[in-house]
């Protein structure tokens, strides 16, 4: 089967890429490098021409506000229709768990509206949320320091391995449209806190780490089950720890 992915040079696309390929399908890995531009439309026909499904990856270069609504909302649009006019007969998006249930936050914003935009294009999609990744643990960690200590929100988290996510995208393309949304995360879901002192565990440090009921994710309030998963998901195989131990 022809499967196009967008988004093909990044973290996720370029898995998905390889899962797809190794499983025999023909494969068209796009993205701006290759002349697929998703904000002006240039490039996209012939990415998609011919192809049975188009897998959508691509992440915004800013995270601000009204960048990364534009980028989302411009991006989604072109993509459908270049989807709708080839023939395609399924869109994959890959999106984020508990997107629709934090509003305050831009990013999450935007990913509502690209799944909107996909969800009304009356082509048959699969929308797959993860939950954050692994490879984001740290930088998780890093934005959560108030001073000397380490200020986690009072909530949960269930990161899952950037190739749980890959293979879970790549199984959703090799299968029938769902028409509605696939939640994936990883294997345990933990505190913040947790999170925090195994990540500065694992780099030797040893910054006091306090549960602030004040405190965030990026600017945005969450409780425990904000950005974890519910009954029904699939869950990856990789443990956060296991995947620490192997760095």
């Amino acid at each position: 089967m022809k499967i196009t992915v967008i988004g093909a040079s990044g973290q996720i696309g370029s898995r998905v890429v390889e899962v797809l390929t190794a499983a025999g399908h023909d494969v068209v890995g796009a993205s701006k490098r290759t002349g697929a531009d998703v904000l002006t439309g240039e490039g996209l026909a012939d990415a998609v021409a011919g192809s049975a499904v188009l897998v959508d990856v691509t992440n915004s270069p800013s995270f601000e506000d009204g960048p990364v609504m534009d980028f989302f909302s411009r991006s989604s649009a072109n993509l459908v229709k270049a989807a709708a006019d080839a023939g395609v007969g399924h869109y994959v998006a890959l999106s984020i768990v508990g997107a629709d249930g934090l509003p305050d936050s831009g990013y999450m914003r935007a990913k509502v509206v690209q799944e909107r935009t996909v969800a009304d294009s009356g082509l048959p999609y699969t929308i797959v949320r993860a939950t954050q990744f692994h490879e984001f643990a740290e930088a998780i960690v890093d934005s959560l320091a108030a001073g000397d200590e380490i200020h986690a929100p009072q909530a949960r988290i269930q990161p899952v391995a950037a190739a749980d996510v890959a293979a879970t995208v790549a199984d959703a393309a090799g299968g029938a449209p769902v028409n509605g949304i696939l939640d994936l995360g990883g294997p345990d879901k933990m505190t913040f806190a947790e999170l925090a002192r195994t990540v500065l565990t694992h780099r030797g440090e040893h910054t006091p780490v306090v549960v602030d009921p004040g405190a965030t994710y990026f600017g945005t309030r969450v409780d425990d089950d904000s950005l974890v998963t519910g009954a029904g998901a699939v869950l990856g195989d990789l443990r956060f720890t296991d995947w620490l131990a192997s760095r």
